[in-house]
């Protein structure tokens, strides 16, 4: 009876005692980018406040899974002021929450990139 014993090196497979070599191709499984047409589009405001209220501002008005869907980030801080990341679709109830909060959190910019809002600051 003849037994097959099998090798596995990096993409080569030999099969002994026949002493035959295959070679096998993988595809590359790195995922692909993008169209801009399926990319999140993203918004950025340059907010003005108490920049520990914003997350509970947001949290309290739409909820956790409305946070979720704001894909809320903090680009820069400061004591005083900071500037936010947010998805497109929620612009609306952001500034809403930041508005019905009882403390004072203005959103003074609103931009489409970093460039572009850094350069109206």
């Amino acid at each position: 009876m003849n037994l097959i014993s099998v090798e596995v090196s990096e993409f080569e497979l030999s099969i002994l005692p026949l002493g035959k070599k295959y070679k096998f191709y993988f595809p590359d499984l790195s995922m692909k980018s993008l169209k801009p047409s399926l990319r999140e589009k993203k918004r950025y405001l340059f907010v003005k406040g108490n920049v520990q209220d914003i997350e509970r501002a947001i949290l309290s008005f739409v909820g956790i899974l409305g946070m979720s869907k704001t894909a809320l980030a903090f680009i820069k801080k400061e004591r005083d002021s900071a500037i936010i990341s947010i998805n497109r679709e929620a612009l609306n109830e952001v500034r809403a929450s930041l508005v019905v909060w009882p403390e004072k959190i203005e959103v003074l910019r609103v931009s489409g990139t970093l460039k572009g809002l850094r350069a109206k600051i």
